[in-house]
């Protein structure tokens, strides 16, 4: 945000936090992938400002919503230099138990937590009664987001863990988010959004990709392309 007002980009934007959020995004990833260290807080602060930088220039891409791309394409670069450049700072892996099989409600949850890094079952209670006191629509969506997603443990070969740690869901809570409103259309565009995350989440994980929320970013703007195409 400071960095957005040094630019002297537009207070209303500012104001609103569309130059904060994609910051405060690479503020918990630098936490959650690296520990606390000079040289990951300068990273934090390097990568929060530049994440200002590139999603003011989204913005000035007509029919292309940035979304979280800023933070995603930050992070990516951060690891990256981290991992040649600096290793030792890198976290190998979390350090929080898995859950004893499956359990609906405690995914579900998580799906809604994992948003902003968070893995604990009320805390994404938290968020989904934060965003029901600010829209009743919304609440609706991210339970839809938060609930399609968990049908994929239906499917065979898939990690239990991953989707009772709502590494599934994250990235549909926010596709239901941003496409979702009170028309028909809108559940179906948001229905697909999440459908289409899922799979690409699925995908990345295969590869090994710290996938962050590019499955939800690639999933909307497919999306918003094949709504454009049908106009």
């Amino acid at each position: 945000t400071w960095t957005a007002s040094l630019l002297h980009y537009d207070k209303e934007d500012i104001q609103a936090g569309l130059y904060g959020f994609n910051g405060a995004l690479v503020g918990i990833a630098v936490g959650v992938f690296m520990e606390i260290h000079p040289v990951s807080l300068i990273l934090l602060v390097i990568g929060a400002a530049l994440s200002t930088w590139v999603a003011h220039g989204f913005s000035s891409l007509k029919k292309v919503r940035g979304l979280t791309a800023p933070f995603i394409l930050v992070v990516w670069c951060l690891l990256l230099i981290s991992r040649y450049v600096y290793p030792s700072i890198l976290l190998s892996g979390t350090s929080e138990e898995a859950e004893v099989g499956i359990s609906f409600l405690g995914a579900f949850s998580r799906n809604i937590g994992q948003v902003m890094f968070q893995g604990s079952i009320l805390t994404g209670l938290f968020f989904l009664l934060a965003i029901l006191l600010h829209s009743r629509v919304h609440a609706v969506y991210v339970c839809l987001g938060a609930a399609l997603p968990l049908l994929i443990i239906l499917l065979p070969s898939i990690d239990g863990d991953a989707w009772n740690a709502g590494l599934f869901g994250y990235n549909g809570v926010l596709c239901a988010i941003a496409l979702g409103d009170k028309t028909c259309y809108g559940v179906l565009k948001a229905m697909l959004a999440v459908a289409l995350s899922v799979i690409l989440q699925w995908a990345g994980m295969e590869l090994g990709i710290v996938t962050l929320t590019a499955p939800f970013v690639l999933s909307v703007w497919i999306v918003t392309a094949l709504s454009g195409m049908r106009k």
